[in-house]
């Protein structure tokens, strides 16, 4: 990306308050689920948010691919205000896709993985049914699955084979960014390090830009350039990797730290 070259999304100052179901009829409890967060992300490079659950970090991930509008705040899409029109967020979530935490969830049981990754291409009206078969081919090369698994449903294959199915289907428009939220939470430890390391291939191959979202954050350190920390709906503390590791600025950073043992410094002799 050259240096003049916009972010492909950015939010400014973004809030998202939601009416909770507790309070009076006409006075109802607020929950701020997204408080003053701003940040960034532009092809090839890696954004983690990491934080506990409940602080916000899907929120805003649903706010960066235009599945949730704003209280207040700017998003902006290659520089550009976002609109809260349905053209304009169908030509956000073309350029910014997710990978949501589930696999088993997000993917249509009914559906085989063929018409899993040609339905985007459909509703797109993009290519010919010879054109979209070739395209998805391609992808199962692309995330490391055999030809055969078109023809299967997602319950007759593994965990880690379906969220490559998601992955793979998120592929599907060529997008700018894809958000991955938590994506391997999900799965067994003995393929988690196989879909990191497959989101992470996919970054460089293609030049994409990642965001990484976990409550783990020595998982997001292993894929990120940048991390963000979010806490209570508050980004407190945004940089660098090894900055946020070495030279965390917010208590709440320090205390995530403290939590994971092989991230404490060795004591000086």
């Amino acid at each position: 990306m050259s240096e003049t070259e916009p972010p492909v999304i950015e939010l400014r100052n973004v809030h998202v308050v939601h009416k909770a179901r507790t309070g009076k009829l006409f006075r109802p409890d607020k929950v701020h689920a997204v408080n003053d967060v701003s940040l960034s992300v532009s092809r090839g490079e890696t954004v983690g948010i990491v934080g506990e659950s409940g602080c916000g970090k899907s929120t805003t991930a649903r706010v960066m691919v235009g599945l949730q509008p704003v209280t207040d705040g700017e998003v902006l899409f290659r520089g550009e205000k976002v609109e809260n029109s349905y053209a304009e967020r169908r030509k956000l979530g073309r350029a910014v896709s997710v990978v949501f935490q589930d696999p088993a969830t997000a993917l249509n049981p009914r559906m085989s993985v063929r018409e899993t990754l040609m339905d985007p291409y459909r509703v797109h009206g993009l290519s010919d049914p010879a054109g979209r078969l070739e395209k998805v081919k391609e992808l199962l090369d692309l995330v490391g699955l055999p030809q055969s698994a078109l023809n299967v449903l997602p319950r007759q294959i593994s965990g880690g084979q379906r969220q490559r199915v998601a992955i793979a289907r998120a592929l599907t428009l060529e997008p700018d960014v894809i958000i991955a939220d938590e994506p391997t939470s999900a799965l067994d430890v003995s393929v988690r390090a196989q879909v990191l390391n497959l989101l992470s291939d996919l970054k460089e191959r293609l030049g994409l830009g990642l965001v990484f979202i976990s409550h783990d954050i020595n998982t997001v350190r292993f894929v990120s350039d940048r991390i963000g920390v979010m806490y209570f709906g508050k980004m407190v503390e945004m940089g660098p990797t090894h900055q946020i590791f070495n030279n965390p600025k917010d208590p709440y950073t320090a205390t995530l730290l403290s939590a994971v043992p092989s991230l404490l410094k060795e004591p000086s002799a």
